[in-house]
């Protein structure tokens, strides 16, 4: 068995690691790369002005000491918002863009999962996945990039603007897993991603069936990983990635 990159399990830290610095930092994905993860998983919304930036909510609100609508927020107002860390304190860090990400992420060999976010009224942000696709080419990151969604309608655009690119489905609630495989197979999608608490041997061996990768997110817990690497998924999708490289390649 091979993962999407040709090792045996990639590990991926989501969010950066969420669980060990502020989640989508700059700090998070240089410690993470510092770790040596084969992976950073990380979120795109997009500003009123265009910018794609680097944050999971489709709001300041929770991360941030800002408030409101990433889509309705000026660029400048969003990269000036200062991140809070786990426990809520203001931290130095501020909400990256996806631009700045791919600058960090240029000069090494690191993946990246790159989760196309819809806005806080669940519409698509229009563009952004040209966008987006713009950005990784211009960085030379396409190839070491999977675009990930939960809205089909997105992995399909992404597929549409560029066959080459690998793709995700994400797949988060348990009477749309038995359909995933099938769905995934119409997009063309290269992986599944699976909450891990859905997956079992059955789904594991119809989504091999279909010839589909797995990913398994977000696994924290070592017992939880020890069950998903038996189970053989291709990426751990992990807030801790120190806990899953140790796990995954001890």
């Amino acid at each position: 068995m091979k993962s999407v990159i040709g090792l045996a399990i990639l590990v991926a830290a989501h969010r950066g690691g969420a669980q060990l610095w502020p989640e989508n930092s700059l700090l998070a994905f240089d410690n993470a790369l510092g770790l040596g993860v084969d992976a950073v998983e990380t979120d795109a919304h997009m500003t009123s002005d265009g910018e794609i930036v680097v944050i999971h909510d489709p709001t300041l609100d929770r991360t941030t000491m800002g408030r409101g609508a990433i889509s309705e927020l000026a660029t400048t107002d969003v990269t000036a918002a200062r991140l809070k860390d786990r426990a809520g304190r203001t931290t130095d860090e501020r909400v990256p863009t996806l631009a700045q990400l791919l600058d960090l992420l240029a000069p090494q060999r690191a993946q990246l999962l790159l989760e196309i976010k819809v806005d806080a009224r669940n519409r698509r942000y229009p563009g952004i996945e040209e966008k987006a696709l713009a950005l990784l080419r211009s960085r030379r990151m396409a190839e070491r990039t999977l675009v990930m969604a939960f809205e089909p309608e997105t992995v399909a655009r992404v597929r549409e603007l560029d066959p080459a690119i690998r793709t995700v489905l994400l797949v988060g609630r348990r009477q749309g897993a038995r359909d995933a495989v099938q769905q995934a197979t119409a997009l063309r999608a290269n992986v599944i991603g699976y909450d891990f608490r859905l997956l079992d041997a059955d789904l594991m061996a119809a989504t091999r069936t279909a010839g589909l990768k797995v990913a398994a997110w977000t696994v924290n817990e070592e017992t939880d990983i020890r069950r998903i690497v038996g189970l053989g998924v291709d990426v751990v999708i992990s807030d801790r990635p120190d806990l899953a490289l140790r796990l995954v390649r001890p």
